[in-house]
């Protein structure tokens, strides 16, 4: 890694980036000049793969989002290079470090305060409730008794989940009152919410704080839920412009309930269609850009770096609007195989059925796979570290979906435990 020796009379802006992705999920060194300014990271050891040759320097953190670890790390750079200019974080979990060091250092950008609806989901729900808006039952829990009396008004099943979260960790779908004895034993703050069976769709884009700058409508094929439980989880974008226009609609009110200004946004909503029309409600909504295969998808297909955009709020630019000439029309979608084993493991098969799923008809057209003798890491990155991730297009939904799920039934992926070190 590059260290650029620097000296008192060294001008250069001093950026602070906190990483935790090994995939370039961001292209950092596209995004600011590492030339014209001194950027420094924060990241995790296995986040190294995306941190630039050019960076000035690094501090390594078991997780970034530890904030006493970031606190830490960020004192060591000032130190090192002097205070920062500008705080960027991009990931989810990472969204309060990055503010709670901006306040710390007095940095330009959002605070704690500026995010607190978009982390706690108890916040987010009154917001979009008190805004008019459909969202499905929602309360606080504070033990067994309200999850009853909750349970007692609106009807089994339930869902809980913890009020600040992602990736569906800690979210339990609970069927009746027997189910409750082994459930609340945190002292994690959580929420109690209404089962909607309807199906749920995930909207991805850039909010200006009035409308939408762009927008792509996907269904979910399964569940992050289920995901975690051993099933895969898919994606595929709408075609139906009905859909997409009610969704549109819908995701520009729960926006203008929780932002005043330009938002990155990944949404998710329920969708119920009938010959009544299209009835769209919320679940939750994330102030930052989608992961697992999204980022990408946006950029091979719609022409547009929705990482880049939330960067450039961040750094405080205004987020280029895309450029329609640039799409090539195409529908896309992804695939997630789930972890073959406990994290961390070794791959010890890869697709015993053909050595790579690209180029077999119907097909992804991008893949990311570990080799055999690999090891997946017990790393925070949830959606990036898994058994297998696959990315499509086509012509309609129908065809991408059918593809999607031939990839699914054709590839397999095997690993054995192996002994758990600091993933960083």
């Amino acid at each position: 890694m590059t260290v650029f020796m620097v000296g008192a009379d060294d001008a250069r802006p001093h950026v602070v980036i906190v990483n935790r992705w090994r995939e370039h999920y961001a292209d950092y060194q596209c995004y600011v000049d590492h030339s014209a300014h001194r950027v420094t990271y924060i990241s995790t050891e296995v986040g190294l793969g995306s941190v630039p040759s050019a960076a000035t320097d690094t501090v390594l953190v078991d997780a970034t989002d530890d904030l006493e670890q970031a606190r830490t790390a960020m004192a060591e750079l000032v130190r090192r290079h002097g205070p920062p200019h500008r705080i960027v974080a991009l990931k989810e979990d990472d969204l309060l470090v990055g503010a709670q060091l901006r306040e710390d250092w007095n940095v330009p950008g959002q605070r704690p305060g500026d995010l607190s609806r978009f982390r706690d989901k108890l916040l987010m729900c009154q917001a979009i409730q008190a805004a008019g808006l459909p969202v499905p039952a929602f309360a606080a829990v504070t033990g067994p008794e309200s999850v009853l009396d909750f349970a007692g008004t609106h009807g089994w099943p339930v869902v809980l989940k913890p009020r600040i979260g992602s990736s569906s960790a800690g979210v339990v779908l609970v069927e009746g009152p027997g189910d409750l004895a082994d459930l609340l034993v945190t002292d994690e703050p959580m929420l109690v919410q209404a089962f909607n069976p309807h199906p749920i769709h995930h909207v991805d884009g850039i909010f200006t704080g009035t409308e939408m700058a762009c927008l792509r409508v996907s269904r979910y094929v399964n569940t992050c839920l289920g995901f975690r439980e051993g099933t895969f989880l898919g994606s595929v974008e709408v075609d139906d412009p009905a859909v997409t226009e009610a969704v549109r609609v819908a995701a520009t009110g729960f926006l203008g309930a929780l932002a005043d200004g330009p938002t990155p946004l990944h949404l998710e909503v329920f969708v119920e269609q009938s010959r009544d029309g299209v009835r769209v409600s919320f679940l939750e909504v994330g102030a930052r850009i989608g992961g697992s295969e999204i980022p990408f998808i946006w950029r091979d297909l719609h022409g547009y770096d929705l990482m880049r955009a939330a960067f450039d709020l961040q750094f405080g630019r205004a987020a280029q609007p895309p450029e329609p000439s640039a799409a090539t029309g195409e529908i896309g979608g992804w695939l997630l195989i789930p972890a073959p084993a406990q994290r961390p493991c070794r791959i010890t098969e890869v697709n015993s059925v053909v050595s790579s799923m690209v180029g077999i008809e119907p097909r992804p057209y991008a893949e990311a796979l570990l080799k055999v003798g690999e090891v997946l890491p017990a790393a925070d990155a949830y959606y990036e570290h898994v058994g297998g991730r696959f990315r499509f297009r086509g012509e309609t939904s129908a065809e991408v979906e059918s593809a999607l799920a031939e990839t699914a039934t054709r590839f397999r992926v095997k690993a054995e435990p192996v002994a758990r070190v600091s993933a960083r």
